[in-house]
């Protein structure tokens, strides 16, 4: 039976530690990232050893390669910890849907954009769509009204992407966040602040 592949599954870096170091010799570095030196394999291997360490090829490609004494569990962890942490700053963003009816009383429009409110400052997209059903369509201009006044409310922290456009029987407008605004806003409120301390 032939193993699928999954893309999703992130191949961890191979390091080489100890006697699966092939060259023969090293330029070795101490557990703080000092320069000891250039070695071979041998005395390397004994100073890591006399650190109840290992000797970690860190830098295969170099000339001569680059091997590290350090705790290679730790090392590992800590490489981890380093992936897991870019990982999380580089959040990619989602899009979002906010279904609008054309006809909507304002309370539910006013839930409708606190929700996109909520997206909007978790660094998600958003689409909102307005769905025409049956003779709904014969009055355009009803969806148009309530697409406009979502994007007001919410222009003091998105901007417009996509101009509302209609897509079969839908209306439709892409908002995304827009960071300026929002830096500008707490830099207005950090001022106000600062004034009533004062």
């Amino acid at each position: 039976m032939r193993k699928r592949y999954n893309k999703n599954k992130t191949r961890s870096k191979f390091y080489r530690t100890n006697e699966r170091i092939f060259a023969n010799e090293l330029r070795v570095l101490d557990l703080k990232g000092k320069q000891i030196g250039i070695l071979n394999k041998r005395e390397a291997l004994e100073i890591a050893r006399e650190k109840e360490m290992d000797l970690v090829e860190i830098a295969p490609f170099a000339k001569p390669p680059v091997a590290r004494v350090i705790d290679f569990k730790k090392f590992l962890y800590q490489e981890e910890k380093k992936r897991r942490e870019e990982k999380k700053k580089s959040k990619n963003s989602e899009t979002k849907e906010i279904r609008l009816g054309p006809f909507m009383d304002d309370h539910d429009l006013e839930t409708m954009i606190r929700r996109a409110r909520e997206f909007l400052e978790g660094n998600d997209k958003v689409k909102l769509v307005v769905r025409f059903k049956g003779r709904q369509m014969g009055h355009p201009e009803f969806g148009h009204q309530v697409i406009g006044k979502a994007i007001s409310r919410l222009s003091d922290i998105s901007k417009v992407d996509k101009e509302a456009h209609f897509e079969g029987r839908q209306l439709i407008s892409m908002l995304s966040p827009d960071k300026k605004k929002k830096h500008e806003e707490e830099q207005e409120k950090n001022q106000e602040v600062g004034k009533q301390t004062l």
